[in-house]
């Protein structure tokens, strides 16, 4: 009688335990298979109603204190909606001096995508995991931006620094649909306990 009470102690506490765990253990493989997953060949623009064909590459331009621009401006009315331009996780939702009210997302394949200058934020938390296309805030000119017309600052950081969004954010948009189209199969794809990705 004694071997069963313990046996049930301790399976009651292993389930008890990972009900509280679960969470972040979903989290870590999600960001293992993020990490895992194709860089994005192909990117659709980060705010509403704004073409490709709109844009302008700004990367590398002279900017205040001898810095170079590492993203895109990208202009559009104020309040105009910025969505993440890939799944991924919300790394952060706060302000610093440059970027004013600025989101971190990580991104396929590690990288981390960069949106500043907001005027506010959706209802977003940091540890949140996010689909392509949510609403992450809305266009504006907080931070360093004060002043100027309302605009995105959309960045891309990969393990060897910032990267160019511009050429990602013009290439054809059938690359887009095919990197997705990818990335949900792998996500279909049962995991080695049998489960299914815990992508979606």
């Amino acid at each position: 009688m004694a071997v069963f009470l313990r046996t049930l102690v301790v399976a009651v506490f292993l389930v008890l335990a990972y009900g509280l765990l679960e969470p972040y253990i979903e989290r870590a493989l999600y960001t293992m298979r993020l990490a895992a997953m194709p860089k994005p060949q192909a990117l659709p623009v980060p705010v509403e109603g704004v073409r490709p064909r709109a844009l302008r590459d700004t990367w590398g331009g002279a900017r205040s204190e001898g810095r170079k621009h590492e993203g895109i401006d990208i202009f559009a009315k104020r309040g105009t909606p910025v969505v993440s331009s890939t799944e991924g996780i919300v790394s952060q939702v706060g302000t610093n001096r440059l970027g004013g009210l600025v989101v971190w997302v990580l991104g396929p394949g590690g990288q981390r995508h960069y949106y500043a200058h907001l005027d506010g934020y959706s209802d977003l938390e940091p540890g949140m995991r996010i689909e392509a296309g949510r609403v992450l805030g809305y266009v504006g000119d907080t931070g360093n931006a004060k002043g100027t017309p309302p605009h995105l600052h959309y960045g891309i950081y990969d393990t060897g620094g910032a990267i160019n969004p511009y050429p990602l954010l013009k290439a054809d948009p059938a690359l887009i649909s095919a990197s997705s189209t990818d990335q949900a199969q792998e996500a279909d794809r049962p995991t080695a306990s049998g489960r299914q990705s815990a992508a979606r």
